[in-house]
């Protein structure tokens, strides 16, 4: 945040990027809480950019936006290697679907499922309680779920497995030629 003159009034967005840079050096054990809550209360009472480079003056830069480092090296698991989500994720590379009956998405499937149960039943609650057609509709999408929840199925209907390339490798992502 270096401005030519000090004195130039700090706008909201210079006080909320001092304020995640305070944040930053104190996650990372620069600041102590005390000093960490001080120079925050600070950051939001400056009225000028001198003020708040003053609380960040004896603090390294840091670059909040920056991006991946393209020379990151992938690991790539040896054949025969048991766990695809292991080398996965000692590679950094994108999350892979949790496998399961108490993955994420079988969380998301059931919790769709209740939910749109719950407001069928309290529009036929409210419309007089006649005849229970929200059944038709909740019971067969319901027995679906169970049977797909009880054989290990993924909720879209496939066995979803890790992606993975014929080799039993993970698939080459672009750019990745770069880096043989």
């Amino acid at each position: 945040m270096a401005a030519s003159d000090p004195n130039i009034r700090a706008s909201d967005d210079d006080r909320d990027r001092t304020a995640a840079l305070l944040r930053e050096h104190h996650a990372v054990g620069r600041l102590d809480p005390e000093e960490f809550n001080e120079r925050l209360d600070k950051a939001f009472a400056a009225k000028t950019v001198g003020e708040l480079d003053e609380l960040l003056a004896d603090l390294p830069a840091i670059d909040l936006y920056r991006l991946p480092d393209a020379s990151l090296k992938r690991h790539r698991p040896t054949p025969g290697h048991s766990s695809a989500l292991a080398a996965a994720a000692a590679a950094g590379g994108p999350a892979m679907r949790q496998p399961g009956r108490l993955s994420p998405a079988w969380a998301t499937a059931w919790g769709s499922w209740v939910t749109v149960s719950a407001v069928f039943i309290v529009i036929w609650a409210l419309s007089g309680m006649g005849y229970p057609w929200f059944a038709w509709i909740i019971g067969p999408w319901g027995a679906i779920m169970l049977g797909r929840w009880i054989s290990g199925s993924h909720p879209d209907g496939g066995d979803r497995k890790p992606l993975q390339g014929g080799d039993g490798q993970p698939p080459e992502l672009p750019g990745d030629h770069d880096q043989r």
